[in-house]
């Protein structure tokens, strides 16, 4: 077992009154990580540190923001094992996938470490004579970011990287399913040096989750908040930021749809299926939720993608298996039914067996609207089939949904392919690959229930800045009276 503390002000400090929770291993039911269990002060105190932080790291040149930034990259790959070890014991995933996390994520930071010059504003024409106008763009101030679990790294550093390459500084609100391995990029930001409260770290009881986050919400010092999750706990947060009037980017929940036209590559689609539908379990927000097939090559594929999934193993995420354990029990049991319900309305089931939270991949051929599996988001390794005839057919059942994350379109002719990309109501949409798919430079987000605002590269300094309009009288100004 590992204790967590709180990272205030660059100090580890226990909670108010000492509190704490356990993580539990969702292999093991072994107590993983015992973390401090923030109260509202601790939260508030948090903000006030980054606040007090602001002035001096906002006003740091983009060369010195750069350097913190590359070192911290260089902490994260440095303390991998570390990661690894408390990902897989936190949340049940594989070392490959965690490890795979600490290396996009270290990526992030030298992506953001390479946009501190491209924060830019522009010069603006005006009918003023001798008048200069211009637009320049500021860090906002503190701002919030809170993180899931189930790309740990990944998304815990992608709450923090572009705000603090903004000139911003931050808290991160960890996952109550993986403090530890969220404690440690704050670890790994202080050993790249970072100064003193520019990133502070809150981890608290399950519990205590809404209060905390109301606290940190509602801080009248936080200008900007970032959430990654579910879309139901996306809204709550959007009404708590509303109420202050304070910026929110929301990336939420995502049905993703990958759409297999007549005239695609059978092969090719079914190896980007089984990486995007079961990756960490399938509990990825670009998960590949629904195959819409093209009746006439359904039976070809569903044969072979049966085929591929019956090669992927399932096990303790420490040994060499694809799958690992799901996030918890509760997770398998409500897969479970998602399955018997679509199998008891006629879906034929292959796969799914479960023992604990391991679950073996399944796919359910012969969706239909009136299952709970065409419309719940799936957040597990299940994957929906649904078969139509043409591409209007396959269009409009991949826009038959809430959500509006990532797509994938797979057919060999590209202009049917763009056509059919560009019709997919969609934030992501990837023509012959799969629908996980993440890079740093990348602008990503969602629309519909999936959310708004984007992260990554320039179109992330767009959220965590404000723009300025500034003006300078160069010549005499002539006023009516």
């Amino acid at each position: 077992m590992h204790q967590t503390s709180l990272l205030i002000g660059q100090h580890s400090v226990e909670a108010s009154g000492g509190r704490t929770f356990d993580r539990t291993d969702p292999l093991t039911g072994e107590v993983a990580t015992r973390a401090a269990a923030a109260s509202i002060e601790d939260a508030r105190a948090a903000v006030d540190a980054a606040q007090a932080a602001f002035s001096e790291w906002s006003a740091l040149g983009p060369q010195a923001r750069r350097a913190v930034l590359n070192r911290a990259a260089d902490a994260i790959e440095a303390r991998k094992a570390e990661f690894i070890d408390a990902g897989v014991a936190e949340t049940g995933a594989t070392s490959a996938w965690i490890g795979f996390n600490v290396g996009l994520a270290a990526g992030m930071l030298r992506e953001a470490a390479s946009m501190v010059t491209r924060i830019v504003g522009e010069t603006i024409p005006t009918g003023v004579p001798g008048n200069l106008a211009m637009s320049v763009r500021k860090p906002r101030g503190v701002c919030v970011g809170i993180a899931p679990w189930n790309a740990p790294v990944i998304l815990g550093v992608r709450a923090i990287a572009m705000p603090l390459a903004c000139g911003n500084t931050v808290v991160l609100k960890a996952s109550e399913s993986c403090p530890r391995t969220h404690r440690l990029i704050g670890d790994a930001m202080v050993d790249a040096g970072v100064p003193q409260g520019v990133v502070n770290v809150v981890t608290n009881d399950p519990a205590q989750a809404g209060e905390v986050v109301e606290a940190l919400v509602s801080h009248p010092s936080v200008r900007h908040v970032n959430f990654t999750g579910s879309t139901s706990v996306g809204r709550q947060i959007a009404r708590l930021a509303a109420e202050q009037l304070t910026p929110v980017l929301l990336e939420l929940g995502g049905k993703a749809p990958m759409v297999v036209l007549a005239g695609a590559d059978i092969d090719a689609a079914v190896a980007a299926a089984a990486f995007g539908g079961f990756m960490n379990q399938g509990q990825i927000c670009m998960s590949t939720d629904r195959i819409i097939v093209d009746e006439s090559v359904a039976d070809e594929f569903v044969r072979k993608f049966a085929a591929k999934i019956a090669t992927l193993s399932v096990g303790d995420g420490r040994g060499p298996h694809h799958l690992g354990a799901l996030i918890h029990e509760g997770a398998a049991r409500r897969i479970e039914g998602l399955l018997e319900d679509a199998r008891g309305k006629g879906a034929t089931v292959i796969g799914g067996g479960r023992n604990g939270t391991l679950m073996q991949p399944a796919i359910v051929d012969g969706v239909t609207s009136d299952m709970r599996i065409y419309r719940e988001e799936i957040f597990g390794p299940a994957v929906g089939v649904w078969r139509v005839t043409g591409d209007d057919a396959a269009i409009a059942a991949a826009n038959d949904t809430e959500y509006g994350l990532s797509a994938a379109v797979f057919c060999q002719d590209l202009s049917r392919a763009l056509s059919a990309a560009d019709r997919i109501e969609s934030g992501i949409c990837h023509v012959n690959g799969p629908t996980v798919h993440d890079e740093g430079q990348m602008p990503f987000g969602g629309v519909k229930d999936s959310g708004y605002g984007r992260f990554g590269g320039v179109a992330a300094i767009e959220e965590f800045t404000h723009l300025r309009w500034i003006t300078v009288q160069t010549g005499t100004r002539h006023y009516p009276f």
